[in-house]
């Protein structure tokens, strides 16, 4: 792997809450970061495209972001994704080729102790480094075909579909 491409959109996983307000809001990617402390062993550039909850991304949303991955000389993409709509944007991406193409995101945001976005980046940096070009979701310490794949909302994971 040459250098990888981060893309983030925004989601739970750079969500940051605000007393004053009583809820949560999309904050400043948080992949960048958290890979510098880690202190990672290969190049990476990081794209902010979007900072949206993933149920409030939608159609233009996804085109935007497969043309800004499609327009990106980089092979490896990670993409950070909120969790609800993850498996629709993962289907749109699906026409771009000759890219493996890893969408990850988290549960609870990153700066929250026991959150599982460093588990789920480490999940997908390994992924994107071994999976053939293609589109996948890095979840739940799994990788999954978007085709097969649900998010179990009661549940709070994913889940194979059908």
């Amino acid at each position: 792997m040459e250098e990888l491409l981060i893309v983030t959109t925004g989601g739970t996983i750079d969500k940051v809450y605000f007393d004053d307000k009583s809820d949560f809001q999309v904050g400043e990617p948080q992949i960048g970061r958290i890979l510098q402390e880690l202190g990672v062993a290969f190049r990476f550039s990081v794209i902010g495209l979007l900072r949206k909850d993933s149920l409030h991304i939608n159609q233009a949303d996804r085109e935007l972001l497969r043309a800004a991955i499609a327009a990106q000389p980089m092979k490896h993409v990670l993409v950070t994704h909120g969790t609800d709509t993850m498996v629709e944007t993962a289907r749109v991406l699906a026409t771009i080729p000759d890219k493996t193409i890893i969408l990850t995101g988290a549960l609870n945001p990153a700066r929250f102790r026991g959150s599982d976005a460093e588990f789920n980046i480490g999940t997908a940096v390994g992924a994107v480094q071994s999976l053939p070009a293609g589109v996948y979701i890095a979840m739940n310490g799994r990788i999954w075909d978007p085709l097969k794949v649900r998010k179990n909302v009661a549940a709070n994971r994913f889940e194979a579909a059908g």
